[in-house]
């Protein structure tokens, strides 16, 4: 199992190296993250965007992309579906997101003509390595859906379950987070909880996967707050997947952690035929390349 960011990223290094789409590639964070990875022999990039301006960002900051595939198309929209084909098309085996909107990319991901379409619901899962834990923790979804229904969070879970499993975790650990663990119809949270815990039972999420909830968030990762409020349970104090119920949550922990624990993460987008790398321009340069080690593991 994987429990470090360096360790994924020497799990990238030793696996098959992927081919990796950047769709609007002429930005300097993304060209240095996509070429230090791929001289890390992680990926093989091909570089989609305004080519002009790709050659000379790379030659002001010394950055040697020669030999790499650079495929010229300046227009935003058109680079994002020139992207999405090479990954629909299997000349590539994943998508990383550039200097463009995200709207624009995941417009092209779903076109239902030559996009990344599945039966799944797009979801965004972080990976955070914090110090005062004992293992790399799961977080989803603090980025894409807002306010989503039961069903949604069944797609949700399962969408990280694949990358919890694809980092070597055989018994996957979900938390099911509200703000208590008592059942309230209330709080739709706890109610939502309830019901995947079932459904996992019922063999929803496959073998090897423990749903619990409704669970706060002291009891999914704390034994000591476990022990001391009396609630036993496989998960309390050593979850893999933190659930949130809504975006609020996901991204208030997910901040927290990054600024208040010093947490190192990566991110991906799952559900569709092939991992999807959305960075921030606030995102550390290792943030950059821990996520396109996660999403060489995963396509893999």
């Amino acid at each position: 199992m994987i429990k470090t960011l360096n360790d994924l990223i020497e799990k990238a290094k030793n696996q098959k190296t992927r081919k990796l789409a950047v769709a609007a590639c002429q930005d300097y964070e993304v060209l240095k993250s996509v070429i230090e990875a791929a001289k890390e022999g992680i990926v093989e990039p091909v570089l989609i965007g305004d080519k002009e301006k790709t050659l000379e960002i790379a030659k002001e900051n010394g950055i040697d992309i020669e030999k790499y595939e650079l495929v010229d198309e300046p227009e935003l929209k058109e680079a994002a579906e020139r992207a999405v084909k090479y990954v629909s098309s299997g000349k590539a085996d994943f998508l990383m997101k550039g200097i463009i909107d995200t709207s624009i990319l995941l417009k092209e991901v779903l076109n239902k003509e030559y996009g990344l379409r599945t039966d799944s619901l797009l979801s965004h899962v972080m990976v955070y390595e914090v110090p005062t834990y004992h293992k790399l923790i799961f977080l989803t979804d603090g980025g894409m859906n807002i306010e989503p229904s039961l069903e949604d969070k069944v797609k949700i879970t399962k969408n990280a379950v694949k990358v919890a499993k694809a980092l070597g975790n055989k018994n996957v650990k979900v938390a099911v987070l509200a703000a208590k663990e008592k059942v309230n119809p209330k709080m739709i949270a706890t109610v939502h909880a309830v019901e995947l815990e079932k459904m996992n039972k019922d063999g929803e999420f496959g073998e090897e996967v423990i749903v619990d909830g409704p669970l706060a968030l002291d009891l999914a990762i704390s034994k000591e707050a476990a022990k001391i409020k009396g609630y036993e349970s496989e998960v309390a104090g050593d979850a893999d997947i933190l659930l949130v119920p809504n975006i609020e949550m996901g991204n208030g922990v997910g901040k927290s952690l990054t600024y208040f624990a010093k947490a190192s993460s990566a991110g991906i987008i799952m559900g569709a035929k092939a991992p999807v790398i959305l960075v921030s321009r606030a995102d550390t340069h290792q943030a950059k390349l821990n996520s396109i080690a996660l999403g060489s593991v995963v396509a893999g």
